[in-house]
């Protein structure tokens, strides 16, 4: 593979990611020597005007020159891109790459000045829990009338009209009695899928958002399991659906009783609706938002008992919101108020705790929605997820891709993977993209594990790139165990933890390992990525920061491969995971899929 010049967000090439309007930077280029380039210029957004600025050398040593430039950041929104000249051509290096041709902006690199995301994100892994299939405790309740009661070790039975009604009756108390096992693997947060009281398993049909649901507990439990993972590094994420609520609620009840309230204005109305109200997707039992109603915003973020910041204060403790259908939020037709939402919840977080994570789901990637104004980041299905599972994917043909319907996934090269990532990433700023949440399954998709039709190694590889590329790691449970599942609903299963037996121990033991690299490397937490090697059945890529440079190699398949390092000024120097390696090269022979990281000098 050609060795390129490369820029991106990280410390090494931004001195200063969050700048305020008016202050300088200092903007880095690395160029190899195989790279002939006589004078490096960039081309930057300034009052809406492309500007040059030439760069200065500022080091050379034998593989490889480094540029910088000094610019003043004058607008909220930057974007900028590099030229390298000789005498008698030119390059432009931007986000998605090197080209020799003119280029649009929209794959230029870029800044935001505005509020900084939260610096313990840089180390977090998030756990997403379930909390009707995660553990359940000797408490006893009495069931609402929609409950369907399972055995705790039964397979959910997927009947349409049962999959929203299966109760196996998780709560908070059983999450608490199981952190030691989330402690042991490694685990820095736990993001909950709703608590809110509901007429559903799923609890995305909020009946209040003002209280924990008694089925998992109430608050006393909520809270008391906050401090429980606190003294041993966890913290807890709640779910909130800003696009609807569930028709349980007060709101749509009192606005469908009384046509003159002015909860009336907190939903859409049609006469095209059996039901009146919009329902989102047509679903009756979510009825839509309109942020049309300023006494809606009110209840939701503005105000200072709004339901935004109440979580996040003491005693509930929340470090921050996953928004549920983040990118429908707000948009209906004609209509528009998405990014209002996005930039006033984050303001009402910023307002109770600046230290607060939100992230959206967005589940079909929307550049704009990610531009770091309003959102921190995203669930990163579009920029990580798809383009993984395409790539390493088993040979079975019932798994559902979340696109609605079951379809057999698509084989693409390693190539074509990265293409795909690094679009993706090329589309937001650095910081969006590293206050996103990766993952390689969620409770709305097939299980990983069946994805890679249970093969263990491929398994390990995708494990691999979960913890070692830029973003937030977030592991579905029971994924380190090998739960199954072909579809979102039917992975949504239970752990036996009566019984051990059904854990996958080689899986979960390779977890611990990966998860303990990530947690104490410094070039995982806050170095950037530069793509070395890419063919059709494996990759490799570099994580660097100031302090530390790492090599992680994923294949996913048996590979017989070699990578030189001295083309890039490195040796080994010690093996983290995977096989053993010194010297100049790394070289991997290998029957199965194979992993592994390397720690660099």
């Amino acid at each position: 593979m050609e060795i390129h010049p490369h820029h991106d967000g990280s410390e090494l090439y931004v001195s200063n990611p969050a700048p305020k309007i008016g202050e300088f930077v200092t903007l880095k280029v690395r160029v190899p020597k195989s790279h002939s380039v006589e004078r490096v210029f960039i081309r930057i957004m300034q009052d809406g005007e492309p500007t040059t600025y030439k760069l200065k050398l500022e080091k050379k040593n034998r593989v490889e020159s480094w540029w910088q430039v000094k610019v003043e950041i004058k607008n909220v929104k930057t974007n900028y891109r590099f030229l390298l000249a000789t005498k008698n051509s030119f390059q432009w290096l931007n986000a998605e790459g090197v080209f020799n041709r003119d280029l649009a902006d929209h794959g230029d690199f870029k800044l935001v000045a505005t509020t900084p995301t939260p610096k313990w994100l840089n180390s977090a892994i998030f756990y997403q829990i379930f909390p009707d299939r995660f553990a359940k405790s000797n408490s006893t309740r009495e069931l609402p009338d929609w409950a369907i009661p399972r055995k705790w070790n039964e397979e959910p039975a997927l009947k349409q009209n049962e999959v929203s009604q299966e109760f196996y009756g998780g709560d908070f108390l059983g999450v608490q009695e199981k952190l030691g096992h989330l402690s042991e693997l490694g685990i820095s947060g736990i993001y909950f899928t709703p608590f809110f009281p509901s007429k559903s398993n799923h609890r995305y049909d909020a009946s209040s958002f003002n209280e924990v649901d008694p089925l998992l507990g109430g608050n006393d439990a909520l809270i008391e399991l906050r401090k429980s993972g606190a003294k041993l590094g966890i913290r807890v994420m709640g779910d909130l659906t800003t696009n609807h609520c569930g028709l349980g609620h007060p709101w749509i009840q009192e606005a469908l009783a009384n046509p003159k309230s002015s909860k009336r204005n907190y939903f859409y109305w049609s006469e095209k609706s059996k039901w009146g109200y919009v329902g989102w997707w047509d679903v009756p039992s979510l009825p839509k938002l309109n942020y049309s109603s300023k006494e809606l915003r009110n209840d939701m973020w503005e105000a200072n008992n709004s339901i935004v910041k109440k979580w996040l204060r003491e005693p509930l403790g929340m470090c921050g919101w996953r928004i549920d259908v983040g990118n429908m939020t707000g948009r209906y037709y004609g209509e528009n108020h998405n990014r209002e939402v996005a930039v006033g919840v984050r303001k009402a977080m910023e307002e109770v705790d600046p230290d607060t994570w939100l992230v959206a789901e967005n589940a079909d990637f929307y550049a704009d929605d990610l531009d770091g104004l309003g959102w921190h980041g995203t669930m990163n299905y579009s920029g990580f997820t798809r383009p993984i599972w395409y790539w390493i994917n088993g040979k079975n043909k019932e798994l559902v891709d979340g696109f609605g319907g079951s379809i057999a996934l698509p084989k693409v090269s390693g190539k074509k993977m990265v293409e795909t990532m690094r679009e993706f990433a090329a589309g937001i700023p650095w910081r969006s993209l590293v206050a996103s949440m990766i993952l390689l399954g969620s409770h709305d998709r097939a299980r990983f594990h069946t994805v890679v039709g249970k093969d263990v190694p491929k398994n390990l590889s995708g494990v691999t790139l979960l913890l070692t590329y830029p973003g937030v790691p977030s592991i579905y449970a029971g994924d380190e165990l090998g739960l199954e599942g072909r579809w979102g609903e039917n992975g949504r299963r239970t752990i036996d933890w009566e019984s051990n037996k059904n854990w996958n121990h080689e899986l979960l033991k390779g977890y611990k390992e990966i998860i303990k690299i990530r947690n104490s490397s410094h070039a995982l937490q806050f170095g950037g990525i530069r793509w070395i090697a890419i063919e059709d059945d494996y990759v490799a890529y570099l994580r660097e920061s100031k302090r530390e440079t790492l090599l992680v190699f994923v294949s996913r398949k048996g590979v017989s491969a070699r990578i030189d390092l001295s083309k890039f000024g490195f040796t080994v120097k010690k093996t983290l995971f995977g096989s053993k390696q010194s010297g100049k090269s790394i070289k991997i022979r290998s029957k199965r899929a194979t992993c592994g990281i390397w720690s660099l000098k």
